[in-house]
């Protein structure tokens, strides 16, 4: 299984033709609930404006891809690896509908035999804004989040919480039967299921990164959840855009160490050269050629590279990174 970013000025990939799809994610102008295109998942979410470029995300397979609908979910299977999507549409309070979608694919992954998740993606409008009751919605979603993983018997996974330009929420995650995932957290910051209760009445549940296997014995990949500049569970660096993406990267940076991955049991270890499939976001638009020009001296130059500007999760956060190492 692969990521790959196609632009949208880009008819297409060769690395994408002749290969079955997974799932498609398009970064766009707009947004969509989730539907099967072409024999494959499509989830379309207002993620990209007029001052970043639209991409589509695509999750490719070397073996046959089977494809379904079950419920709000949409599904797509290839006997190792399992792509899923659902929306929630904009409501007052979010918790309940929240926990009903998790539930329902934590029904569909025990039901297919995929019982290890590995990566969640969470697109939340309006995320720093208050939903009906006055609760932050981010803070309302993960409550639902949490009282879900609280019946799952699984480990939590890595994971992004980050805002979208239109309300409601996109989830979409992926889960394997092909290999037992490491779950990592970061030796700098505090696991964010155990922050305190400053941080909402339901902790973020999600881990720092997630590592897969490799069958021929190699390293494997690491999945890095959304990363900012937070040391323990402080925000550090206020309203010093440089200062917060350096730290933001020192923390990916120590994640994916041979040091980290050593203390975790997983031989071998990663730096910023070896992430591919990176998504930027930038909360102020202003922010934007600063961080692109500080990502571009850190990551690889074949680097698959998308910035988006939204909303962070904490309103004091100005910029978020995520990627793929591997």
């Amino acid at each position: 299984m692969e990521c790959l970013f196609v632009k949208s000025a880009c008819h297409g990939r060769a690395d994408v033709v002749g290969r079955g799809v997974l799932g498609r994610v398009a970064y766009a102008r707009g947004g969509q609930p989730p539907t099967l295109h072409e024999g494959a998942p499509r989830l379309t979410v207002h993620m990209a404006g007029d001052n970043t470029e639209p991409f589509t995300e695509i999750w490719v397979t070397d073996r046959p891809v089977r494809a379904g609908v079950e419920g709000s979910l949409v599904y797509a299977e290839d006997g190792d690896h399992i792509f899923c999507a659902v929306r929630i549409d904009e409501r007052g309070v979010y918790q309940n509908a929240v926990q009903s979608a998790y539930e329902q694919a934590f029904a569909l992954l025990s039901r297919l035999g995929y019982t290890e998740l590995f990566r969640m993606w969470n697109l939340v409008g309006a995320i720093t804004g208050d939903n009906a009751e006055g609760m932050e919605n981010y803070r309302d979603f993960c409550v639902g989040r949490a009282r879900a993983f609280d019946k799952w018997p699984g480990r939590i996974p890595a994971a992004t919480g980050i805002g979208s330009l239109s309300p409601g929420i996109d989830l979409y995650f992926l889960a394997t039967r092909a290999g037992v995932p490491r779950h990592l957290e970061n030796p700098n910051q505090t696991p964010a299921y155990k922050y305190p209760k400053q941080y909402g009445p339901k902790s973020p549940s999600f881990a720092r990164a997630t590592h897969l296997p490799a069958a021929d014995g190699s390293t494997g990949t690491v999945y890095v959840s959304g990363t900012a500049s937070i040391v323990g569970d402080d925000t550090v660096h206020h309203d010093d855009i440089a200062a917060q993406v350096d730290a933001t990267l020192a923390n990916i940076e120590a994640l994916i160490s041979p040091g980290n991955l050593r203390e975790h049991g997983v031989e071998g270890g990663y730096g910023l050269k070896d992430l591919d499939s990176i998504k930027v976001y930038v909360r102020d638009e202003h922010d934007l050629p600063l961080v692109r020009a500080r990502c571009a001296e850190v990551f690889p130059d074949h680097a698959d590279i998308a910035y988006l500007n939204v909303d962070v999760c904490r309103p004091d956060l100005l910029v978020e990174i995520e990627g793929i190492a591997g």
